[in-house]
């Protein structure tokens, strides 16, 4: 395999940080991207919308289109463009009124994809994981089920029982472009953020998996999150994430699993721990790590100021590094 040219890179990415991780990539001749997107949401304006008009989400797919689009930036700006609580149609973007006019138009989510690409002048490809809808729901270890999305963003806390199995109402099949994108890769992406809500709904995806094992050439990157979130992972470990993940993906698949080891500061984890309930994610110990297939990357992923996030140069780093060394 070629290591300057033609690589196959795949993102099955949240939409907020594939469009950082996007844009630093998307000028970059020497690689293929894919980005493939969770169709699972269902809040805010993107709830309202699909359950109105009966379409598969169209929030996810924006900052993926706007990360790879070559549009001036003020294009980008007005199909961002918000409305406010003082109009009708506020909590609204253009972008999604535009996108549910063209759904009604076509009634053909992925042609109509293909023609704001060919609008936005995206040169990479942006691919929903499935095309038909469905919702995420959780079964908790006390038994109880919290259906959709939203209700398992913001109803569970540190005081829930913790998750016990996630699963889609109807079961959908993947995109078959999807497919093609995952059994041609030569690297995936896995991200970090929501596990239950942002990252697990793709695998849950039938066909996602099995495309996945069934390449045997790609290597699979899985990027750990930064901390934990009340509900999802309360009390995580790094072990913990990389667990859950496999019992969806299957073990022996992920090759290499990247951690931050950079200090977050006393004073920004304590502001998290007393208004968040979330602490840091860490590797506490190697020893949990001995047999497993795995290669464990612990770097500095820290873009720290009055928040933790991560750092899309040194994710991009990471890559390249995981890159240059096969």
């Amino acid at each position: 395999m070629s290591k300057s040219k033609n690589i196959n890179v795949v993102t099955i990415w949240w939409w907020n940080w594939s469009y950082g991780l996007l844009s630093s990539i998307r000028d970059n001749d020497d690689y293929n991207i894919s980005a493939i997107i969770s169709m699972s949401d269902s809040g805010g304006s993107t709830g309202i919308l699909r359950e109105e008009f009966n379409m598969l989400p169209p929030g996810d797919v924006r900052r993926a289109i706007m990360a790879l689009s070559r549009e001036h930036e003020i294009v980008k700006q007005l199909f961002d463009y918000r409305y406010d609580k003082w109009c009708s149609v506020w909590g609204h973007n253009l972008w999604n009124l535009i996108i549910t006019a063209m759904s009604q138009i076509t009634w053909n989510f992925d042609k109509w994809l293909k023609q704001v690409a060919k609008m936005f002048k995206v040169k990479w490809r942006v691919i929903p994981v499935t095309l038909e809808l469905s919702h995420l729901n959780v079964e908790l270890q006390d038994w109880n089920i919290v259906e959709w999305e939203t209700n398992i963003d913001l109803k569970l806390d540190e005081t829930s029982s913790p998750i016990k199995t996630a699963y889609l109402t109807p079961e959908v099949n993947a995109n078959p472009k999807a497919v093609s994108a995952l059994e041609k890769a030569d690297y995936i992406l896995l991200s970090f953020w929501d596990l239950y809500t942002s990252v697990i709904p793709n695998l849950l995806v039938k066909g996602i998996k099995e495309a996945i094992v069934k390449n045997k050439k790609a290597k699979v990157v899985y990027f750990c999150n930064l901390m934990t979130k009340p509900g999802e992972t309360t009390d995580f470990e790094a072990i913990d994430f990389i667990d859950t993940i496999e019992k969806y993906l299957g073990v022996w698949v992920i090759d290499y699993f990247v951690v931050n080891n950079w200090y977050i500061s006393e004073k920004l984890a304590d502001k998290y721990k007393s208004l968040e309930k979330k602490k840091p994610v860490k590797v506490k110990s190697h020893d949990v790590f001995e047999g497993k297939k795995y290669e464990v990357i612990e770097a500095d992923l820290l873009h720290e100021n009055t928040f933790v996030r991560h750092s899309y140069d040194k994710i991009w780093q990471v890559i390249k590094d995981i890159i240059k060394k096969n």
